[in-house]
């Protein structure tokens, strides 16, 4: 009889039970990894709230996509990777031929799978790596001086990763950042590696804002008590902001993008919107006579994935301050009403 271990299953909306289960075992072409750390994502909280349309009604699922682990098992068929070896998943697993995904682009492959969305995620003590992933690259070994924390919230910063290099933020760029939730403090982060001249943060909660002003922004500004285009305007000499991304989901906060954009200025409309809000009015005369540059990126692809390890792992950056509270796979259901609750920035599942 194989030995037990805890899985916190997605059941439906509102619905995530820890229930216990035998280790997986992995196939000839797979692996399993012992969990060491999984970030909980926006993505997590949203299937919580409303569900997904990769996981149907009557399925069950692990959620927790942002992992990071411990080779336990090799599949005889598979030689690149080795018990004991440290590793984390990018996860948007590509079909590998279409033409996405021949682009290097496998996060926009229309057949995707994914961790923790068509596969069980990371919030379980024993993940089981598919062929399809090794083969497509979805394996990456942690350099050793970063830690499995680290590791796992990787993979948020390379999403803001993929956004600076759609947006070529260079050096003397104002950059505004609206949404102080962890995927805006990585739009931060890499802002401030850029060379950005100034970094304007808005957001409603005072709390979010705080953490903000640790990493070292310029300037934050409370969008519930103070008009922000006045204030992106005051802070850039009437001009406005080289760079704008909406890390957030409001309608309102696109429209209000266009406005506070300097002539020349780019736009990443990064923040999806919930279905039902998707058209959203834009004054598309700002963008003809300032010349905008409007985008949007989603996700990251695993070129972007394995550059984002790398430049953690030069030092050039810390993740690790992002992480304000971790919790086991036992305590998954705390660990969401933390996640929710927006007291702090990151939340981790760790190992027992």
């Amino acid at each position: 009889m194989r030995p037990n271990m805890k899985a916190a299953y997605f059941h439906g909306v509102g619905d995530i039970r820890v229930e216990s289960q035998s280790i997986p075992e992995a196939g000839s072409d797979e692996l399993v990894i012992k969990m060491k750390a999984s970030a909980i994502c926006g993505t997590d909280l949203r299937i919580l709230k409303f569900g997904h349309f990769k996981i149907p009604t009557g399925t069950k699922r692990v959620l927790g996509h942002e992992i990071a682990g411990e080779v336990v098992q090799v599949g005889r068929h598979v030689s690149q990777f080795k018990v004991g070896m440290r590793v984390a998943l990018p996860p948007n697993i590509g079909c590998g031929s279409c033409a996405m995904c021949r682009k290097g682009y496998t996060q926009l492959c229309p057949t995707y799978e994914a961790f923790g969305i068509s596969y069980d995620g990371g919030f379980q003590d024993y993940v089981k790596v598919p062929a399809q992933a090794i083969q497509r690259g979805n394996v990456v070994i942690i350099p050793g001086h970063i830690s499995y924390e680290e590791a796992a919230m990787v993979e948020p910063f390379s999403c803001a990763y993929h956004s600076y290099k759609a947006l070529n933020i260079k050096p003397g760029d104002s950059v505004v950042i609206i949404g102080a939730g962890p995927i805006g403090a990585c739009h931060v982060l890499m802002s401030q590696l850029a060379g950005a001249s100034k970094i304007i943060v808005a957001d409603v909660q005072d709390n979010r804002l705080e953490e903000m002003a640790k990493l070292g922004v310029d300037v934050t500004v409370n969008s519930a008590r103070e008009d922000l285009k006045q204030a992106v305007l005051r802070e850039t000499d009437g001009e406005g902001a080289s760079v704008i991304i909406t890390a957030c989901s409001i309608p309102e906060i696109q429209t209000l993008s266009m406005e506070i954009a300097a002539t020349h200025g780019r736009i990443n409309l990064f923040g999806g919107m919930p279905k039902g809000k998707e058209i959203v009015p834009l004054n598309t005369n700002l963008i003809h006579y300032k010349e905008l540059t409007v985008l949007g990126t989603t996700g990251s692809s695993i070129n972007d994935y394995c550059e984002s390890m790398a430049l953690v792992a030069s030092g050039k950056l810390q993740l690790l301050p992002l992480a304000t509270a971790r919790f086991n796979v036992a305590e998954i259901n705390q660990a969401f009403e933390y996640a929710l609750s927006g007291q702090g920035m990151k939340t981790l599942v760790v190992e027992d």
